[in-house]
């Protein structure tokens, strides 16, 4: 795709996805690892040579290689040349940039911190807004699912939704059959003093009511969980909406979706089982319940700092399902959903107000296909804003 979006390369973006091998040819998945095996693997190709194979057959004969245990400490690497500088906080400099830091009168590579050094205290986060002990320093941070925020005595609950069964992993899982033959289904996780006082045994529907949401499911009680949590794992509860159609009838429902305004429904109309394929395992397929969807239940909270997902929900009530309510229902209101995520984003601190050097974000910071400094600059006229800065008083590591 990105290939076609720059057909001819004008945009400068096919040359990243060339082959390496093929000049001007758009690279292939098998090119791709062979690649990364023979250039990105320390000492996978002397391994290959050794058994009159190369790094990616090598590969596919063995599945794994063990990397040497020297590159489990690529920062006590030593740093040589004749153009070297350091500064006063012993970090050594090579062409105006930190290229590692003096440790018993040798450089090192060091850690991939702007002083090179395990940073306790982060100028980083204290320059760009985030002053606060607990962003500044490893501290306790009062997230949002802390228990002073759950409702308990409204029948609220924490809801860990993303744990990992140790037989799946993510959506892939639904094409290995025989661990999904293993594990197909995902209860609720309840502990015994909270199913007692919900009145609730294993095998029971519950409804789990989420800021934006619920889902129903069945019950599972145990004492692997902690009270006033309940947990739901995360790879189950595939749908399709065509029986021909999407993943097997094995690995996900037969759904339906509905909506009224902004609020959506989705309903099983059909559970898992055979089918015919090439494989004659399909046949075999003697389960019906494949989980139940929980994903659209969950309110979207971007993290302040990075961005990334704040994966775990508040259950806001938690009740035995009524008698209309079935296995498999979800309802979700996509405007309480909206209303969430912008409470999540005011919570941001904008680089046009707090940025020390003009720039969107840290430029040190390692991401992948990181674009050129250039494109980190802040516009001069940002969209909406005056350009008004409020910047904390900037400190280094060595203040």
């Amino acid at each position: 795709l990105s290939a076609c979006m720059d057909p001819d390369g004008s945009l400068g973006i096919r040359q990243w996805f060339e082959s390496p091998y093929r000049p001007g040819e758009i690279i292939t998945v098998d090119e791709y690892y062979r690649w990364q095996f023979e250039n990105a693997v320390p000492g996978l190709p002397e391994a290959a040579a050794r058994e009159g194979l190369t790094p990616l057959e090598y590969m596919r004969k063995f599945g794994a290689f063990e990397v040497t245990a020297e590159n489990y400490t690529p920062y006590e690497k030593e740093i040589e040349g004749a153009d070297l500088s350091t500064d006063d906080q012993n970090r050594v400099h090579k062409n105006g940039s930190v290229v590692g830091v003096m440790v018993d009168g040798k450089a090192k590579a060091g850690l991939g911190t702007p002083s090179r050094k395990l940073e306790f205290f982060s100028p980083t986060l204290y320059n760009w807004g985030w002053p606060e002990r607990e962003y500044t320093i490893p501290w306790t941070l009062k997230s949002h699912v802390h228990p002073d925020n759950i409702e308990f005595d409204k029948g609220g609950m924490l809801l860990l939704p993303n744990f990992r069964l140790p037989t799946l992993i993510h959506t892939r899982s639904a094409n290995a059959k025989w661990l999904y033959e293993i594990s197909h289904k995902n209860p609720v996780w309840m502990h015994p003093s909270d199913a007692k006082r919900l009145g609730i045994v294993t095998g029971d529907l519950l409804r789990v009511e989420t800021e934006i949401g619920y889902f129903i499911d069945k019950a599972w009680v145990t004492e692997g969980i902690k009270p006033g949590v309940i947990a739901m794992s995360h790879h189950l509860g595939r749908w399709r909406l065509q029986d021909d159609m999407g993943i097997g009838p094995g690995m996900s429902s037969l759904a339906k979706l509905s909506e009224d305004g902004s609020e959506h429904r989705l309903n099983i109309l059909k559970g898992g089982g055979p089918w015919e394929t090439f494989d004659p395992d399909t046949s075999r397929i003697w389960w019906q319940d494949v989980g139940v969807h929980q994903n659209l239940t969950h309110a979207v909270h971007p993290d302040p700092i990075s961005g990334a997902h704040c994966w775990l929900q508040k259950a806001v009530n938690v009740r035995k399902a009524s008698p209309d309510e079935k296995y498999g229902d979800v309802w979700v209101d996509t405007t309480k959903s909206m209303a969430v995520y912008r409470e999540w984003v005011a919570m941001t601190r904008s680089a046009v107000d707090h940025s020390p050097d003009g720039l969107r974000r840290p430029f040190w910071m390692k991401r992948p296909l990181k674009p050129v400094k250039e494109a980190y600059k802040l516009p001069e006229r940002p969209f909406g804003r005056n350009g008004s800065s409020k910047k904390a008083p900037k400190v280094t590591t060595g203040d």
